[in-house]
């Protein structure tokens, strides 16, 4: 299944889930146009990544998993939008109906609904299932504003905003596709401020496509030629992550964890877990990643 993922590199497409880097706030907190649904902004495959990717570099984006067959969905999507009225746009609340958008709610791994997840930054910040009443409900939104206030651009205009010129610059060696470059400026906006989130998470995803950029053509087949040998494993996996066969990679390397012990088992399962964090945790084959790892060490 092909996962709406915004493109990161020609020749990486959807591989990686680089939202936080790449995007700029494209739209006002408003929506810009989008469909307004019974509960905040209805969010399909179609508009997921502009409502719910882009929009929560702007504000933290509240996105509610839910069925109209449940009357518990139902009544805590009320109570939600209820809040967010009287918030009045510190953060924005979408909607992901399972029924008619079954893919978008595989994207968050969802179990059961309700499901609420949290995001910030093109990322998933905390999420709870079922019910909650609406005093829970104001102080967990409340904990929320409060952990990402002045860390997202705000609500004001997109053109308007005033971006940090060494922010934009690191971007645009990003998307320019100047691996060393832009993991060198964002090296230099991490030393500055260790808690910056896209800074963080950028240079832990460049130091991967630099790497599995370098890897030859026919990484795979010499894998498979040689089971035992870690190395060619690994850049194996990095080269199929990059032809967007990302489960297969994960199960390369989880099926090598099997096999070995000590520390070849230690640096196979240190690797897994470095792709792992290169992907959105809510990702499906990350949680089925992490699943299977655990039972393979345990």
């Amino acid at each position: 299944m092909t996962r709406p993922r915004p493109p990161i590199a020609p020749a990486m497409a959807g591989a990686v889930d680089l939202s936080g880097l790449k995007q700029r706030a494209q739209q006002t907190a408003a929506g810009g146009g989008a469909t307004t649904g019974q509960f905040g902004t209805e969010v399909t495959e179609a508009n997921f990544e502009d409502e719910v990717l882009v929009r929560s570099n702007q504000v933290p984006v509240v996105v509610l998993l839910w069925s109209p067959r449940s009357e518990a969905c139902v009544q805590l999507g009320e109570t939600l939008a209820d809040l967010a009225a009287a918030d009045n746009g510190k953060w924005a609340l979408a909607a992901v109906n399972v029924d008619t958008s079954p893919r978008v709610a595989q994207i968050f791994g969802v179990q059961a609904v309700p499901t609420v997840v949290a995001l910030g930054a093109g990322q998933p910040l905390t999420s709870f299932q079922g019910v909650q009443p609406a005093d829970q409900l104001r102080r967990w939104l409340d904990s929320l504003l409060s952990a990402t206030a002045g860390k997202l651009s705000g609500g004001g205009d997109a053109d308007d905003e005033q971006v940090d010129p060494a922010l934009e610059r690191a971007r645009q060696l990003l998307e320019a596709g100047d691996f060393p470059a832009a993991g060198t400026a964002y090296q230099a906006i991490l030393d500055a401020d260790p808690e910056h989130v896209e800074a963080k998470a950028a240079v832990r995803q460049i130091a991967f496509l630099q790497r599995a950029t370098a890897q030859r053509p026919d990484a795979v087949a010499v894998a498979d030629a040689a089971p035992g040998d870690i190395e060619a494993a690994f850049a194996a996996a990095d080269v199929q992550i990059l032809n967007q066969d990302v489960a297969a990679a994960f199960d390369r390397l989880i099926a090598l964890v099997r096999r070995t012990a000590g520390e070849e088992r230690t640096a196979v399962r240190t690797r897994l877990i470095e792709l792992f964090e290169i992907f959105d945790p809510a990702d499906p084959d990350v949680i089925a990643g992490r699943r299977n790892l655990a039972n393979a060490l345990y």
